[in-house]
């Protein structure tokens, strides 16, 4: 109830503070939002791909959504309002976990903290009049790849997003691929081998993809691997909360056994599954992004074997896989930002 009253506070004294603010001189810019289990984060971002300003707040922090948004709203305002030049904002572009074009909703997103159906466009009206386009993280991606970063002149290409969880967007023929409903493209709730991995997902299924291949998915594999093998490591010094992603690259990069053992088994589930994904669409190229990637060839080298290894011949060979060339920390907010202007096109 308290949470509800300061939320209709923030609305009363912010309500219409992101506005288009029209004039001739003024630079076109895009509001990018990045909702992430963890953490949002946030810029003003103009055609070209330069930020302007950006922040973040903690997502876990607010438990209802409506709280969430205004605080949000009220970062985003403060930030306009530092700007040392005018601009004018063209709408806001959100990515987050289970986002629907077609809707402007959230739907049963297994790393947020608020469940069901989220009509997020809607709760934005009471702050703007600018046009909210929300959709998957990924697919967000996809589009900051084609618009900013490595995907320029491709008609064909997928993006895997290697976070909390594993994201997936999917282009075809230069269209980003949504599917009758909006959701097309779970490639991380696909089951890597139905029937022989009892792994809880966040969904509520078990044995997807991303239980295996994501930031949370090496910290079980090591975890795993440290409870199956004798070899002095690191790592053991470590609890499940302490260990990161970064850590585990890192104690891969000195020698460490069980750390190397870990990327080279999250490297063969993501080949593995990139191969059907291969089958599925015919890419030029796939690009990885998100923390894992930083690990560099301890990631990549085996997702590379395992799925050459994988594929039908008539496609080795044939299918690029590079990193995202957004910079890492702000690539999701450049994807939610070209929302924007692949909207306004």
């Amino acid at each position: 109830m308290v949470n509800r009253i300061i939320s209709l506070i923030f609305v009363w004294k912010h309500k219409a503070i992101i506005k288009h603010m029209a004039t001739p001189n003024n630079k076109k810019v895009a509001i990018g939002i990045d909702i992430g289990g963890t953490n949002t984060v946030f810029g003003i971002v103009d055609k070209k791909g330069n930020f302007l300003t950006e922040g973040k707040m903690k997502t876990a922090d607010y438990g209802e959504v409506e709280v969430f948004l205004a605080a949000l709203n009220e970062k985003i305002r403060l930030h306009l309002k530092k700007l040392n030049e005018k601009v004018e904002v063209q709408g806001i572009g959100v990515g987050a976990p289970m986002g629907n074009i077609n809707k402007g909703t959230i739907e049963y997103a297994a790393d947020l903290p608020w469940k069901g159906i989220i009509p997020l466009a809607d709760f934005f009206k009471q702050y703007t009049k600018l046009p909210v386009i929300v959709t998957n993280d990924a697919n967000a991606a996809a589009i900051g790849e084609m618009v900013y970063g490595g995907a320029k002149g491709m008609r064909d290409f997928v993006v895997i997003t290697l976070g909390t969880g594993l994201g997936s967007g999917i282009v075809i023929n230069g269209e980003l691929v949504y599917g009758h409903d909006g959701f097309a493209g779970e490639i991380g709730h696909t089951s890597i081998r139905p029937g022989e991995s009892n792994r809880q997902c966040g969904c509520g299924r078990k044995g997807c993809l991303e239980t295996y291949v994501s930031a949370t998915g090496i910290k079980r594999t090591t975890f795993k691997l440290l409870g199956d093998m004798t070899e002095d490591s690191e790592l053991r010094n470590y609890s499940f909360n302490e260990l990161t992603a970064a850590k585990i690259s890192e104690a891969a990069k000195k020698g460490d056994k069980i750390a190397n053992r870990a990327f080279e088994h999250t490297g063969r589930m993501l080949g593995f599954k990139l191969a059907d994904v291969v089958a599925h669409t015919n890419p030029e190229a796939i690009f990885l992004f998100g923390g894992l990637t930083l690990a560099e060839d301890l990631i990549f080298e085996p997702t590379r074997r395992y799925m050459e290894q994988n594929l039908l011949e008539i496609y080795r060979g044939k299918v690029k896989l590079l990193p995202s060339k957004l910079n890492t920390q702000n690539a999701a907010v450049l994807g939610a930002s070209a929302l924007v202007w692949n909207n306004n096109k």
